[in-house]
């Protein structure tokens, strides 16, 4: 019997999870948990959110979107879905969120230069079509002295096995086909696109939700079966998921 191939980095998921984006039930749902615990990480860098504007590229249905608008920002979102962006507006009117988002894609920002004083891009570096373009767009519409937070996938052996192996294929707890391992980005190839796009200041840790040995990842997932929770920690793994953030440099100072 033949096997349909899997299509890699297969994002009509998105689509698919958009009119349920919301849901407490839904498959995306354990994304919205990710917030409070990456949001640790990049308040260590800039506290302050309230009033500053910011932009979500990659916004999906508005989680991060409405957890900055919540904290006081003035928050816009982007997304190449336009089921997500729908479901985004929808239910942040419904909350009364003044949040502004546009269907467009991270190589190609709708906005003028130098409009953001912070730009966020989580869970969305590993998917994008071409990561340079992306980290171009998003250092051309940060002021100077601006900061950008982000995480995303390495490429290594180890996030292999989790990401795809373990999590796509074996427990079913990411659809199938929605990671490329192809697609993550090492730290040092982040690291050398943010330079060449005028980002200084540059601070990468692990972004670590399953652990660094055997016992830790099944201890990790035993918590999240009981409780449908994550707890993170911030450390020197990057083999699996990493988080950081960086500065754009003010003219003359690269």
């Amino acid at each position: 019997m033949s096997h349909q191939p899997i299509t890699r980095n297969n994002l009509a998921f998105y689509d698919q999870q958009a009119p349920h984006w919301w849901d407490a039930a839904a498959t995306i749902a354990p994304l919205n948990q990710l917030n409070p615990l990456r949001f640790n990480y990049f308040d260590q860098k800039a506290p302050q959110w309230a009033g500053q504007r910011v932009l979500d590229v990659g916004c999906g249905g508005g989680f991060t979107g409405e957890f900055l608008a919540q904290r006081g920002a003035q928050a816009w979102g982007i997304d190449p879905s336009s089921a997500c962006i729908a479901a985004a507006r929808v239910h942040g009117a419904a909350a009364d969120f003044s949040i502004t988002y546009k269907v467009a894609t991270a190589e190609a920002l709708p906005f003028p230069d130098c409009h953001f004083d912070r730009v966020i891009c989580v869970d969305v570096l590993e998917h994008v079509a071409d990561p340079q373009q992306a980290i171009a767009e998003i250092s051309r519409v940060l002021k100077p002295g601006g900061l950008f937070c982000f995480d995303t996938i390495n490429r290594t052996l180890r996030s292999r096995l989790i990401m795809i192996w373990l999590l796509e294929d074996l427990l079913r707890q990411i659809p199938r086909g929605i990671h490329d391992w192809h697609k993550f980005i090492t730290p040092a190839e982040l690291t050398h696109l943010l330079a060449q796009h005028r980002f200084q200041a540059i601070q990468i840790d692990g972004f670590n939700l399953f652990g660094s040995t055997i016992a830790e990842h099944l201890a990790a997932y035993r918590y999240y079966q009981s409780t449908g929770l994550f707890r993170a920690r911030f450390d020197t793994d990057t083999r699996v998921m990493y988080i950081g953030t960086a500065m754009k440099a003010e003219p003359n100072k690269v």
